[in-house]
């Protein structure tokens, strides 16, 4: 055999690897918008379960919870008769989706495994927002006309304590260790922190931008981020110090915020805009900006991170996001 020819004939074969493997590699890492689903009216609320197969999601005037098929991103049944249903949460083994009826004043306990509502719980005036502690033993549900918090022993579905915080809460959440708990009171001005091990509220934090609307935990529990729906935009929290440490603008009237799993980066809904921003943790900016449905009120993101689901009050829709790009002639799906 010539080893000139051969040598030439491998130097083609690397030249040719090399001019193909580009458009295999991964381009960019952009959310991308690949279906629009039809749920009952107004829905104003999404939440995924722990194991990522289902998605809830509450439809106000439409008295019902919608079960979206998270692996065919489709309506899958329809949970109904509830009262005025707004916000939504599992328990983090699953086994329970609590729902704040605003219109009841009341907490719809729902058993996962068969969709059955199984128990109602009272609780104060309008709840707004419920969450659930990481430990699962306690929920805490935002009374938004009582500027109280009810919190729910989950093992017996008493309400075995209420706490006094600001004017008009409307989003609470907990630190991911399970110490803190941080309601946003809208007509307050205000993030009130709450010591969980005790219920005492220890700090309120002033938010400048004003009317505090959603709050999220960063996964790692060092910041708080904090959606101003009449101000366009979000203050970070520094939750070492409590401090407001940064201010973030985004869209029109966000109304909702949530951070990816491996809190590399950060979503919020803009109700005026339809749309969501997209912000980088690690610099603070917004990196994108994604068109929706009408009046995004609401948006989660799926525990694998692979999906963002975006509630669109105004055209009764679910936005259905990809947080991965497809990349290449074949279409292979890489995380970017």
């Amino acid at each position: 055999m010539n080893p000139t020819i051969t040598r030439a004939a491998a130097s083609i074969a690397t030249a040719s690897l090399m001019m193909v493997a580009p458009l295999t590699a991964p381009v960019f890492a952009a959310p991308v918008l690949v279906d629009t689903v039809n749920v009952g009216d107004a829905p104003v609320s999404v939440a995924f379960s722990p194991n990522g197969k289902y998605a809830y999601v509450t439809n106000a005037t439409g008295d019902s919870v919608s079960v979206f098929s998270v692996s065919t991103g489709q309506v899958s049944g329809t949970i109904p008769s509830i009262d005025y249903p707004y916000s939504v949460a599992f328990s983090p083994n699953g086994k329970k989706a609590y729902v704040a009826s605003y219109a009841g004043d009341t907490v719809f306990v729902i058993k996962v495994a068969t969709g059955v509502v199984t128990d109602t719980i009272n609780v104060g005036n309008e709840p707004y927002s419920v969450a659930f502690s990481p430990n699962g033993r306690y929920a805490y549900v935002a009374n938004s006309a009582d500027d109280s918090v009810s919190v729910i022993k989950v093992a017996t579905g008493e309400v075995s304590d209420t706490i006094n915080i600001g004017h008009f809460p409307r989003s609470v959440a907990f630190s991911p260790n399970g110490r803190y708990a941080y309601v946003a009171n809208t007509y307050g001005d205000s993030v009130s922190v709450i010591a969980v091990a005790t219920g005492d509220v220890t700090d309120t934090i002033n938010i400048a931008s004003r009317h505090p609307r959603s709050v999220a935990f960063s996964p790692n529990g060092k910041k708080a981020y904090v959606t101003s729906i009449f101000n366009n935009a979000v203050s970070v929290i520094t939750v070492a110090t409590g401090d407001v440490t940064d201010t973030i603008t985004v869209g029109n009237n966000p109304a909702s915020v949530a951070f990816s799993p491996n809190g590399k980066n950060a979503y919020v809904a803009n109700s005026a805009d339809g749309s969501v921003s997209v912000i980088t943790v690690s610099t603070g900016d917004v990196t994108d900006t994604i068109n929706v449905g009408d009046l995004p009120s609401w948006l989660a993101v799926s525990p694998n991170g692979k999906y963002l689901y975006v509630v669109n009050a105004g055209d009764a829709t679910v936005s259905v996001i990809t947080t991965r790009s497809t990349c290449g002639p074949r279409s292979i799906e890489f995380v970017c």
